[in-house]
């Protein structure tokens, strides 16, 4: 099955820079995907040209004449770049000329955009951000990430409905398991937010599995986790900062003198495993899941590895045409009367 997918080629700390090898990256693993570069054409057509893929036919230049700025506010960009590439990348998916968008631009701005662009779903009052997280026994999509500070109950079971649908058509997985981050497994542990929300996972037919602590997350314990935005973000930027001080701390116990260096080099294999497991690169490629259309949002930071994997992750959740398989899924709670 042939895919069309936008990139907003502008976004980011690097722009072009990164997109363009990642683009390429991605064709290559994709022989079926199409596509569409957004932004200043010239820009882009040069960074073409120094790739030697200026003639490359899946590669479309489409031209936008404004870029959104990382440091810029959601409104401005909403109301002032309405020709920028992260507004005119979500437009083509609007407009059903791409499958799903990719960008690595500012997040306010992109869910600001990509909500008044595309709507929510039907029976979806909030989207959020879901990603996967490496765990002991593969990886755990986490949700919300950081769309939504102030939740309410209805929004967690909405969300926990969302991560389950992906969970199934991403993974293969029957009956994910679905989890609540909370400060304790007990029933009587949490905020009456946390509880309400209990009480209706349980009456929906998802695979709740109840109340997962902090560190219940990296042992795999469930393979959706939710939790509002505040509380998402917080654990995500933690378990980052966790890895790069494990990282500082193994280059400078390794480096102390000859014998540790040898130590090292002997280890290496070891440690490059290590490495590629924790790679946060790997995991690049957020979902603002609830939204009527894919959108993926790369880290802004993002090198070639790891913006092709967003394109990766975009073409999948395109491919299994998850907006769709969620409003099936949401009907079936909305007819039983639990949200």
């Amino acid at each position: 099955m042939s895919l069309t997918i936008s990139i907003d080629a502008m976004g980011g700390d690097h722009g072009p820079q990164v997109v363009i090898p990642a683009a390429i990256s991605a064709l290559k693993k994709h022989p079926d995907v199409t596509l569409i570069l957004v932004g200043d054409e010239q820009i882009i057509h040069s960074h073409l040209q120094k790739n030697n893929v200026d003639n490359e036919p899946r590669l479309i230049v489409h031209h936008a004449s404004q870029q959104v700025e990382m440091d810029e506010s959601p409104s401005q960009a909403l109301r002032g770049k309405k020709d920028s590439s992260m507004r005119v990348a979500i437009n083509l998916v609007k407009e059903g000329r791409a499958a799903a968008c990719v960008s690595a631009g500012n997040t306010g701005a992109l869910m600001a955009t990509a909500r008044f662009v595309l709507k929510t779903l039907p029976g979806i009052e909030r989207p959020a951000i879901v990603s996967a997280l490496p765990t002991m026994k593969g990886h755990t999509y986490v949700l919300d990430l950081g769309a939504n500070v102030d939740s309410s109950a209805a929004h967690l079971v909405q969300f926990a409905l969302m991560g389950s649908v992906l969970a199934e058509l991403v993974d293969g997985k029957d009956k994910p398991k679905v989890g609540l981050l909370n400060i304790g497994s007990e029933e009587i542990k949490g905020n009456e937010r946390v509880k309400e929300a209990s009480r209706l996972l349980e009456q929906t037919d998802l695979n709740y599995i109840g109340y997962v602590e902090g560190d219940g997350l990296y042992h795999g314990e469930a393979d959706v986790l939710v939790c509002d935005g505040f509380v998402g973000n917080v654990a995500l930027k933690t378990s980052e900062g966790v890895v790069h001080m494990i990282r500082h701390y193994l280059r400078q116990s390794f480096s102390r003198n000859w014998l540790t260096k040898l130590a090292g080099l002997i280890a290496s294999p070891v440690l490059k495993h290590f490495r590629n497991e924790l790679d946060p690169r790997a995991y690049n490629g957020a979902n603002l899941i609830g939204l009527q259309g894919i959108v993926i949002k790369s880290h802004g930071g993002a090198d070639e590895f790891a913006f092709a994997n967003a394109i990766n992750i975009a073409i999948i959740e395109a491919a299994k045409d998850v907006p769709k398989n969620i409003t099936k899924h949401l009907e079936v709670l909305l007819e039983g009367q639990v949200l």
